[in-house]
C-alpha cells in the first residue's frame, strides 16, 4: 500500500560547519524543492527536526525561524525531538499527515550541530547527548551512550560469540562505502588492524567503532499518492512503523534484542506488504559498530545471532546479497542528530532512483531505514519502494 510519496530530497554535506542553522537547514531545504521542481508556494506545511540546539547552541522556537528563512512564514511549521531519531519521526508525522488528507505536500527534514562550532567541546556535548538517557537512574552514574551501546554489544558477545573483529568489519565496510559517498563527513578507508588498534572508547569499542559528532541538515519533500505521478522519479512510502522500548536499560527483558526495533520493522513491513527478504537494502543507525549488528538482526537481515558474521563475511557490503548502509552510515557519513533520519530517506530515495554512482546497490528497488533515539526505545522504521 502506497501511502505516500518522496519526490525531492536534498542535503548538505555532512562534517564541520560554521553557518547558522536556518542556513544549513535552508541548504538541504532548497535542495530538496528543487528536486522536486517546487517551491515554497507548493507547500502545506514544515515538518522540522533538531534536538539538541536548545543545550548546544542556546536556539530554540526554531521552527518559524527556519521558515522564515526559506521564505515561508506563514506555513504550519511542527518541530520535533526525538532524540536520534528526531526527523524519523518528523517524516512518520509527515507520511501519516499526507495518507490522512490533512495534507497534499509537506517539507521534512532536520538540522543539527554538534562540533566544537557550536561553542561546546566533545565532553559538553557528550553530557548533552546523555539528557536522552534516564535523569534519575542513568545519568548520575556517568552512564553515556557509548558505554550504553557497549553493555548492549557485550551481551550480545556474550551470548552469541560476536567478536571485536566483527565490530571493526562494520567499520572498514562503512567506510568503504563513506569514501564513495561526497557528502560524508569521512572519506577515507580503514582497515580492520587500524580499528582494532585504536583506543578504547567503552569496551568492546575502539575509536574506530564510534560514530562522530557532526553538523548537517537534510530534507525530503514528501507528497500524497494521487499527486505522485505529477512528478519526476517519484518514490512510494509504502510503511512506517514507530515504537518504543522500556527505559532504562536495566529494565529491558532482552538487551541485545533492540525490541523496539523489531516492533517498528514489523508494523512497517506489514503495512508494506512486505517480508525482511523483500528488501535490497538497508540504511540504519550504526552510531556504533555492535549498533549495526544488532539492528540488522532487529529488521531482519541477518538471523538472530549471526549480525556479526554477516558483516565479517561480507554478506553485508555493497556487492553483499544483505548490503547495509551504502551510505557510509552514521560511521562514516556522520552523525547530525536532528538530520540523521531524513538523511536516511534521502540515502534511500536515491537508491531507489538509481543515481548515487559508485555506491549504487544493485537492482535497489525496495529500500528499509532504521533509526533509533536513546538507548534503542524509540526506533522508526520506513519502507521504500521505486513506482511501478
Amino acid at each position: 500500500m502506497t501511502r505516500a510519496a518522496v519526490v525531492g530530497a536534498g542535503m548538505t554535506k555532512f562534517g564541520v560547519h560554521d553557518t547558522p542553522l536556518q542556513e544549513l537547514f535552508g541548504e538541504a531545504a532548497f535542495g530538496a524543492l528543487d528536486d522536486a521542481g517546487v517551491t515554497t508556494d507548493d507547500l502545506d506545511a514544515l515538518y522540522f527536526g533538531n534536538a539538541m540546539s536548545g543545550q548546544a547552541e542556546n536556539e530554540t522556537h526554531l521552527g518559524p525561524r527556519v521558515a522564515s528563512h526559506i521564505g515561508a512564514a506563514g506555513l504550519e511549521v511542527q518541530r520535533f525531538e526525538d532524540a536520534c531519531a528526531t526527523s524519523a519521526n518528523a517524516f512518520k508525522n509527515a507520511v501519516r499527515a499526507v495518507d490522512a488528507g490533512v495534507h497534499d505536500v509537506v517539507l521534512v527534514g532536520g538540522v543539527e550541530r554538534c562540533t566544537p562550532e557550536t561553542g561546546k567541546d566533545t565532553p559538553a556535548m557528550t553530557r548533552i547527548f546523555a539528557s536522552a538517557s534516564h535523569r534519575q537512574y542513568e545519568q548520575p552514574t556517568g552512564l553515556t551512550f557509548p558505554s550504553v551501546f557497549a553493555l548492549l554489544t557485550k551481551r550480545h558477545m556474550h551470548e552469541h560469540g560476536t567478536t571485536e573483529e566483527d565490530l571493526a568489519a562494520v567499520a572498514v565496510k562503512n567506510h568503504a562505502n563513506g569514501r564513495l559517498n561526497p557528502r560524508a563527513h569521512f572519506g577515507k578507508e580503514t582497515s580492520v588492524e587500524e580499528v582494532l588498534d585504536g583506543p578504547v572508547v567503552a569496551d568492546p569499542f575502539r575509536l574506530m567503532d564510534c560514530c562522530p559528532f557532526s553538523d548537517g541538515a537534510s530534507a525530503v519533500v514528501v507528497v500524497s499518492d494521487d499527486l505522485a505521478d505529477s512528478f519526476d522519479a517519484p518514490v512510494d512510502v509504502t510503511g512506517v512503523g514507530h515504537a518504543t522500548d522500556v527505559v532504562p536499560i536495566a529494565d529491558k527483558a532482552d538487551l541485545p534484542a533492540t525490541q523496539a526495533a523489531r516492533d517498528a520493522a514489523t508494523e512497517a513491513y506489514a503495512q508494506a506488504g512486505i517480508e525482511a527478504d523483500d528488501a535490497d537494502f538497508a540504511e540504519v543507525h550504526d552510531c556504533f559498530t555492535g549498533a549495526e549488528i544488532l539492528a540488522s538482526e532487529a529488521i531482519g537481515f541477518a538471523p538472530e545471532g549471526e549480525g556479526g558474521t554477516y558483516a565479517a563475511e561480507g554478506r553485508t557490503a555493497l556487492d553483499g546479497d544483505r548490503p547495509i548502509n551504502p551510505s557510509g552510515g552514521l560511521k562514516a557519513k556522520g552523525h547530525p542528530i536532528g538530520a540523521t533520519g531524513t538523511a536516511q530517506i534521502v540515502e534511500l530515495t536515491e537508491q531507489i532512483r538509481g543515481t548515487v554512482g559508485e555506491r549504487q546497490v544493485s537492482d535497489a528497488n525496495v529500500g528499509v531505514a532504521h533509526n533509533l533515539g536513546g538507548d534503542s526505545a524509540t526506533t522508526v522504521v520506513s519502507v521504500l519502494e521505486g513506482r511501478a
